[in-house]
């Protein structure tokens, strides 16, 4: 049986497709891998600016609907939550460190950079948690793949990075990392570090190939998070984050919210079930909102 993965062409979601090949390669399947190149990879302005949800997927989820692949491979922080419908989550395989890394030259830490310190990150959760930590720092739009903004990093276009250890780790860079930062820090994006496998809802021949890839754990905690974005009415482009671990036999959920100025956050952590991750989900989002989330919500420019 052969099986097609639709693939952005990055170096990072070519990693990630080669990696769901192999494992189901090992499984006695025949995969090929066809790269599909998306709005997200043909855009010059940031991701901030674009006002588009699902930059990174809808051109492969289009193939995927249309049959022209069988499965699709994603950054899982990067899928909308509203996915068209025909199409869901079959797998989601077990999550890398979902932390954030800063990265600076000759390992100087986030105090030591002098004032107005310029920091690298497309990302604008990214932007207002930093400027909790420091309120002077300058936010450099920095986009392209990591060996791209490592260079750009190297050759003076600003004083460090802040990206996501994932993708450092898959690709073998994990020499540069001066710093992860912790949850209390800066929260991590919702379903970051892990993959999403999405196929058609009436195609049983790819659910069998994917479903052993599933990590239950992962998934679990992916929905809690992906639930409490929902319920805060956003995407992968406004100050949202949330990140689910294991707790006394069940999740925690943390939620944080912040104004762009990093002036005013939001944040909210609750306990549950493992099995019910969406209730989970739902509290957060409740208490966030309960703290005004939506009025920092409401007050970010609209595109």
């Amino acid at each position: 049986m052969k099986l097609t993965i639709g693939s952005r062409g990055s170096k990072l979601a070519l990693w990630q497709a080669n990696w769901v090949r192999q494992q189901l390669e090992s499984a006695g399947r025949q995969i090929e891998i066809r790269i599909i190149k998306t709005t997200g990879d043909k855009l010059e302005v940031s991701l901030t600016q674009s006002g588009t949800k699902g930059l990174f997927i809808k051109e492969i989820e289009e193939a995927l609907l249309a049959a022209e692949v069988d499965l699709a491979v994603h950054s899982l922080k990067d899928l909308p939550t509203d996915q068209p419908e025909g199409l869901y989550v079959a797998a989601v395989p077990e999550r890398e460190d979902p932390r954030d890394v800063f990265i600076s030259n000759n390992g100087a830490s986030l105090a030591s950079l002098p004032a107005g310190a310029r920091i690298g990150t497309s990302s604008l959760r990214r932007q207002t948690q930093l400027r909790r930590l420091r309120q002077d720092i300058e936010a450099v739009p920095m986009r392209g793949n990591i060996d791209t903004r490592l260079n750009k990093l190297a050759r003076g276009d600003c004083h460090a990075l802040v990206m996501a250890a994932a993708g450092i780790h898959r690709l073998g860079f994990d020499s540069h990392i001066t710093k992860y930062f912790s949850e209390d820090e800066i929260c991590p994006a919702v379903g970051q570090g892990a993959l999403a496998i999405e196929i058609r809802r009436d195609d049983e021949r790819a659910r069998a190939a994917v479903m052993p890839l599933d990590h239950v754990a992962t998934h679990q905690a992916v929905r809690a998070e992906r639930t409490a974005l929902r319920g805060l009415g956003g995407g992968c482009q406004l100050p949202i984050a949330a990140h689910a671990s294991p707790a006394h036999g069940g999740l925690r959920l943390m939620g944080v919210v912040a104004s762009p100025d990093g002036a005013r956050l939001v944040r909210a952590s609750a306990e549950g079930r493992s099995e019910k991750p969406e209730d989970l989900g739902a509290r957060v989002a409740d208490e966030l909102l309960r703290q005004g989330a939506r009025e920092i919500l409401d007050s970010m420019p609209r595109l």
